[in-house]
């Protein structure tokens, strides 16, 4: 059991989906002139979300990439809602999409400091180049993520697909970092 429970905020769920059919990007333009299309930038077209505030990118494959949502299944709700208002625009979808989580990014506050030189030397599959880079990078294997660990006892963890890996690698970094001595509580 840890000294203290972890504070833990998911700030970001990246999802991909697709409708299995082509899209006409510049029908889509010309019928939402809210979303943001300028092809010699970008191949993709930019529909934005209010509720939950989100973008979605629509490319012409009939592919989309979900961004900014606080949750899996508010990643989910954008795409489906996207999908709706252009099926309210007349534009033809057939399928509903086939949603799929890529990233969940979160930030974490253990409650302490971490004596990050010394994790460095301590933690396997870690990286610590202060000159380069503020936090420790650390690797694990099992979930597959990435924390990135501060001194102040702050952590951003990337990479997982299901927010209880997050869950699980906050936990047994946590753990890990007391067992080895290297978080100091004030």
């Amino acid at each position: 059991m840890t000294e203290t429970k972890p504070l833990i905020a998911i700030v970001n769920v990246v999802a991909s989906a697709t409708i299995d059919q082509k899209l006409d990007l510049v029908d889509i333009t010309k019928k939402f002139p809210d979303v943001e299309y300028h092809p010699e930038q970008f191949p993709g077209a930019v529909f934005r979300l209010k509720n939950p505030k989100t973008a979605t990118l629509l490319f012409s494959s009939g592919k989309m990439v979900c961004t900014g949502a606080k949750s899996q299944e508010l990643a989910e709700d954008a795409v489906s809602k996207v999908v709706e208002i252009l099926r309210k625009g007349k534009i033809k979808i057939k399928n509903d999409a086939t949603v799929t989580i890529q990233n969940i990014v979160s930030s974490i506050n253990l409650g302490g400091r971490v004596n990050l030189e010394q994790a460095a030397r301590t933690l396997p599959r870690s990286m610590y180049e202060p000159e380069q880079f503020p936090g420790l990078i650390h690797r694990m294997l099992d979930p597959k993520t990435v924390i990135l660990i501060f001194a102040s006892g702050k952590l951003v963890c990337v990479g997982a697909k299901l927010e209880k890996d997050i869950h699980r690698s906050v936990h047994q970094i946590h753990s890990m970092l007391e067992e080895k001595n290297l978080m100091v509580y004030s």
